[in-house]
C-alpha cells in the first residue's frame, strides 16, 4: 500500500482520471469483501450492437463519439438477466474494480432496509441519534432516520465542486486525514428545517454508513458481503475505501466489476429475489 492519499489525485483540476478510477484499490487504503464462494455468472444472451447515433435536444449525434468524450471505461447491457452487450475501452476489463462514486448510495439505502428487517433498526422514523455520535445542536441532532433517507435532513450542503470551500471538497479532505468520517457526520450544520427542504447530500449517505455500523454491529465492509455480495453471487472481490480510522467511505468509496454492479439492478428488477 503506497501512501497516497485521496488528495495527492487532483480530482477536481480537470485532468483525466479514468486510470486512477480503475486502480483505487491498489493506491489508497481499501478494506475487502471476498468474492462470493458460489458466484454467480449472468448467461449471455444474443448479441446486440450499440445504436449508431442517439438524438439529444433535437440533434443526432455519434455513440461512439459520446463514449470517447465521457471516457467511458465500461458499458454492460442486460435485458431480462441476460448480457447482451459487453464493451471495455481505456483501463476498462471484465474483472477491473471501478470506483463506484454516487452508486454507492445505493447499496448503502438497499443495506439500511436490509436492516430495518432485520430488526437493527427499529423505525426509521427513529432519530439517526439515537444510533451514530452527534454533538448538540448539529444537523443530524433529532433528526429522523427517514428524514435522512431522503436527503431532507436539513443539513447544509454545497455539492459544488468548483469551490474548495465547499461542503463535498471539505468531505474529501477527511480521506486525507483532515478528520475521520464519523467525526465530520457529527459536526455537521443544520441549514433547514428537517423534511422541508430535499437537497442532494452526499453528507446524509455518510451518516447512513455511520448507522449501518453501529446499529449492526459490524463494519459497513462486512456486512454488505454477508447481505449482498454473497447472495448476489459477486463474481469479484469488491473494496471500500477507507478514511484512517477503517470507515468506509459510504457515499461514494465503492469498487466493484461491471457484472457485479449489475447485480443490484438486477436484484430490484426481479423485485428483491
Amino acid at each position: 500500500m503506497t501512501a497516497m492519499k485521496m488528495t495527492d489525485l487532483a480530482l477536481f483540476s480537470g485532468r483525466r482520471q479514468f486510470e486512477n478510477f480503475a486502480r483505487f484499490k491498489d493506491i489508497l487504503p481499501v478494506s475487502r469483501m471476498a468474492a462470493a464462494s458460489e458466484p454467480f455468472s449472468m448467461p449471455d444472451g444474443d448479441p446486440i450492437a450499440l445504436p449508431a447515433t442517439y438524438d439529444f435536444a433535437g440533434e443526432v449525434r455519434s455513440s461512439a463519439a459520446f463514449l470517447e468524450q465521457t471516457d467511458t471505461a465500461a458499458v454492460l447491457v442486460l435485458k431480462d438477466g441476460a448480457i447482451r452487450h459487453e464493451l471495455y475501452r481505456l483501463s476498462g476489463g471484465r474483472d477491473v474494480q471501478w470506483i463506484s462514486w454516487s452508486v454507492a448510495k445505493s447499496f448503502v439505502s438497499a443495506l439500511v432496509g436490509i436492516a430495518l428487517a432485520e430488526g437493527h433498526i427499529r423505525s426509521i422514523d427513529q432519530p439517526i441519534s439515537d444510533y451514530i455520535m452527534v454533538e448538540p445542536g448539529s444537523a443530524y441532532a433529532d433528526v429522523s432516520i427517514r428524514h435522512v433517507l431522503q436527503m431532507s435532513s436539513g443539513a447544509r450542503w454545497n455539492e459544488d465542486y468548483a469551490d474548495p470551500a465547499s461542503d463535498v471538497h471539505r468531505l474529501g479532505a477527511t480521506m486525507g486525514g483532515a478528520m475521520s468520517l464519523d467525526a465530520f457526520v457529527a459536526t455537521m450544520v443544520p441549514a433547514a428545517a428537517p423534511g422541508t427542504v430535499c437537497r442532494y447530500n452526499s453528507g446524509d449517505t455518510q451518516a447512513l454508513g455511520s448507522l449501518l455500523v453501529k446499529a449492526t454491529g459490524c463494519s459497513l465492509t462486512d456486512y454488505m458481503r454477508e447481505k449482498l455480495v454473497v447472495p448476489l453471487g459477486f463474481e469479484s472481490d469488491a473494496y471500500w475505501l477507507v478514511d484512517g480510522t477503517g470507515m468506509e467511505m459510504a457515499f461514494a468509496g465503492l469498487n466493484v466489476t461491471a457484472r457485479d454492479f449489475a447485480k443490484l439492478g438486477e436484484l430490484y428488477r426481479n423485485h428483491g429475489r
